[in-house]
């Protein structure tokens, strides 16, 4: 299916309690690089690589050329990426990928956050504010996530907000050096009429509040 036939349109800064998103920007580069490059041996092992081998190591290369590509999906309706706020410090990122109008109206989500704060409860947090943020300003119908078997940290997320297991793809995506199969997991804007933050229990929504760095 084709993306947005419009570009997605930059939102103020989502936050629930302690927790929030935020668009993306250049200006996040050396904060992300540090991280990716902190968190290596944590991330690695979750990480999409190039079968036969290629491609740069995250956090290895600048990134402000990643950031402008991400920056050009959001203007091609094809996706958005945020970064993970926690007491308003950066400390992870989430992307709404692969997003799809017409008949299909709908996204996977993809995030990591850094090893320090893991355990949290912030990515849960996180995953419900861009959910809501893709069924209400994006008018998404169906959201996805799809999780290798072995990550019990992002199982842990998907059954905190009550996903529905949809089941196993065999083979699925090339991680660490292999082809991995992962356990998908989605849910449509009827099954959360009052919003994924409310089934969640977390804190209201409060757009745009704070400063983020």
């Amino acid at each position: 299916m084709s993306p947005l036939a419009h570009p997605i349109e930059t939102p103020a800064p989502l936050v629930s309690g302690e927790v929030g998103i935020r668009a993306i920007r250049i200006r996040d580069a050396r904060t992300l690089q540090r991280l990716l490059t902190e968190n290596r041996t944590w991330l690695e092992q979750w990480e999409a690589t190039y079968p036969g081998g290629g491609g740069a190591v995250p956090g290895s290369t600048p990134m402000r050329p990643v950031i402008r590509a991400l920056q050009r999906q959001q203007r091609d309706g094809a996706g958005i990426t945020f970064v993970i706020t926690y007491r308003g410090q950066v400390v992870g990122q989430l992307s709404l990928s692969d997003v799809s109008g017409g008949a299909l109206r709908s996204a996977s989500v993809g995030y990591w956050v850094s090893q320090e704060v893991a355990g949290r409860g912030i990515t849960p947090v996180a995953v419900a504010l861009a959910i809501d943020y893709a069924m209400t300003s994006l008018r998404l119908h169906r959201i996805e996530i799809c999780i290798r078997p072995e990550n019990t940290a992002s199982l842990r997320v998907v059954e905190k907000l009550g996903m529905r297991p949809e089941g196993r793809r065999l083979a699925y995506i090339h991680i660490a050096g292999a082809w991995r199969d992962h356990d998908s997991f989605a849910v449509t804007s009827e099954e959360i009429p009052d919003g994924m933050l409310a089934r969640l229990g977390a804190a209201p929504l409060r757009e745009g509040a704070g400063t983020v760095q």
